[in-house]
């Protein structure tokens, strides 16, 4: 199983747009592992389709493969690998994508447990980790330990290449963690509501600060950031930069069209 070559391909589906082509790219190579017992093989492949499935919003499929890439993660006594933490992390981003997040927690935790031991400081992964763990405990309402996680999130990704574009998605998820509690009776009388507005209004500039930095490339994965931030500017009251980034997403996929 050439794996690079099918992840090369399974790129190009999603890139344009070819669902049908992905699942049946995935299927075959599925079924080719489980006939030849490639057990390693039908892991990596599982964790691909949690991906693609959460991203299409199949809930029954995509929690049949995160079960079952657990499931081979024991079989295979791969705990304490950083194959085993990612295969932790994806199968929770499956739980939190489809209501469950309580249940996906745990295995965040597994794979910090991981991650923390096993990659340098600097390893973007974790910065992801972070994020994706404090948008699970935001959604169970554990949000000191979300905004806590955001910031582990922050100092890795100052570490990293680049890494103002993560450190944007995490400033305006800290944003949406103080809009929760505003709204949340147990911690609404904290503040007053211009005193709540006062932090969110900061972390959304600091997220435009980081959108706006000279030294990132505007190539496909700033267009991609720039497109998954540019509706909370705007429901953030940040009407411009919304306008701004859109129109600038449109054309740097304009560009990159046109190369071909």
């Amino acid at each position: 199983m050439d794996y690079a070559r099918i992840l090369e391909k399974l790129d190009r589906f999603v890139e344009t747009k070819d669902f049908e082509g992905a699942k049946e790219l995935l299927r075959y190579w599925l079924d080719d592992a489980k006939a030849n017992n490639n057990l390693r093989g039908e892991l990596s492949l599982y964790n691909e389709s949690m991906g693609l499935y959460r991203k299409l919003g199949d809930e029954a499929t995509a929690l049949n493969c995160a079960e079952n890439a657990l499931r081979l993660v024991e079989r295979l006594e791969m705990g304490g690998t950083v194959t085993a933490a990612t295969t932790y992390i994806n199968s929770a981003t499956v739980y939190k994508a489809f209501g469950r997040a309580e249940k996906g927690i745990p295995l965040f935790e597994k794979a910090r447990e991981i991650y923390e031991k096993e990659l340098p400081e600097d390893d973007g992964r974790l910065g992801g980790l972070y994020n994706n763990t404090g948008l699970a405990l935001l959604d169970v309402g554990r949000y000191e330990e979300a905004l806590s996680s955001y910031e582990k999130a922050l100092q890795t990704m100052q570490k990293v290449t680049n890494g103002k574009l993560e450190s944007a998605i995490t400033y305006l998820n800290m944003a949406d963690v103080y809009d929760r509690m505003k709204a949340d009776e147990k911690y609404a009388k904290k503040f007053t509501d211009a005193e709540w507005e006062e932090k969110t209004d900061a972390l959304v500039v600091k997220a435009e600060e980081c959108l706006e930095d000279e030294s990132l490339p505007r190539n496909g994965y700033y267009a991609f950031v720039a497109e998954k931030c540019a509706p909370s500017f705007g429901y953030y009251g940040h009407f411009m930069t919304k306008i701004i980034l859109d129109e600038r997403v449109a054309k740097i996929l304009s560009d990159e069209r046109a190369q071909g």
